[in-house]
């Protein structure tokens, strides 16, 4: 994660102001407000505004002027309820926003959330940062033999060396050719006065999939859970995962009753079929039920076994 003199003082300033508010504030999350947290090899999360709290959330479902006299463990008690039945929208009266760095294969598969507001940062405007992602060792894995969207076996020895050579030199020549192609140091100066570069939204195109991008993402509540109970989930690519890690931990700081509630009721639960319901009744009744008597596909009958941790 690299930042300049200017990045970090600019940083520092907004974490050292203090504004007087009559709005509620999350003592937790207040304290690293603003503040990078390192992802990956160059990427990071930050904090940069929020809205609402807990108390939020139990005010709206109960429609009240006030925080009122509730005690914490009632609105616990509300707030897993509004969670184990799904009653969402007071959840979608908090919002929080991040400034988030990450590779653009990454971001293609953020922003099929399509729930939240994101600004980008503009190739066409700007010239890109000569930052690319390179896996750490135990990451570079094979291709799954039984999942088509999964890694299987680490690469190991001679060949793990040279994917990683790959990577590094194709990175490497690709900005050598960007910048070639612009023509322009940082600063927008040409590098060769006798020639005009081509346009920054051209050349762009010919940078690699692991090259960082930033922006600035935000979201209600009860999206930034949906997106966290798919991303935070172990299935999960491992590029991505790491993010909503990261964000999981943020929400914790933010809104502790909701982070308990979601664990409990969403990231720690399961849901099962009709079928599958009827599997565990007749196994609760003492009945041997097979995959075969089951009228569960092969498929189904092995997420159920997996979710009871019993062989079938």
């Amino acid at each position: 994660m690299a930042f300049t003199d200017q990045q970090y003082q600019e940083i520092e300033a907004l974490r050292n102001q203090s504004t007087t508010t009559r709005r509620v504030t999350s003592p937790a999350l207040e304290e690293i407000l603003y503040e990078p947290i390192p992802i990956l090899d160059h990427g990071f999360i930050r904090v940069i505004d929020y809205m609402g709290d807990d108390a939020s959330i139990v005010q709206a479902a109960r429609v009240s002027y006030g925080k009122g006299t509730k005690k914490v463990n009632e609105d616990q008690g509300l707030i897993n309820y509004l969670m184990r039945h799904r009653h969402t929208t007071p959840f979608e009266m908090c919002e929080i926003k991040y400034h988030v760095k990450l590779p653009i294969f990454v971001a293609r598969q953020w922003i099929r959330h399509r729930t939240a507001s994101v600004n980008e940062y503009s190739g066409r405007y700007s010239i890109l940062d000569n930052e690319f992602y390179l896996p750490e060792a135990e990451h570079l894995a094979a291709q799954s033999r039984n999942n088509r969207q999964g890694r299987g076996t680490v690469l190991q020895g001679e060949q793990a060396i040279q994917v990683m050579k790959l990577l590094q030199e194709d990175a490497t020549k690709s900005y050598e050719h960007y910048a070639e192609m612009l023509n322009e140091d940082l600063e927008g100066n040409p590098t060769d006065a006798s020639q005009d570069g081509l346009a920054r939204e051209l050349a762009r195109m010919n940078l690699s999939l692991n090259f960082y991008t930033q922006w600035y993402w935000k979201i209600n509540l009860h999206n930034l859970m949906h997106f966290l109970s798919l991303r935070a989930d172990s299935h999960a690519q491992y590029e991505i995962r790491v993010y909503a890690e990261a964000m999981l931990e943020t929400m914790r700081k933010w809104v502790p009753l909701t982070y308990e509630a979601f664990v409990a009721y969403r990231q720690k639960s399961v849901s099962l079929s009709a079928g599958g319901i009827d599997v565990v009744k007749k196994m609760l009744q003492g009945q041997k039920v097979t995959q075969e008597n089951s009228n569960l596909s092969k498929r189904e009958w092995q997420e159920l076994m997996a979710v009871l941790e019993m062989k079938g």
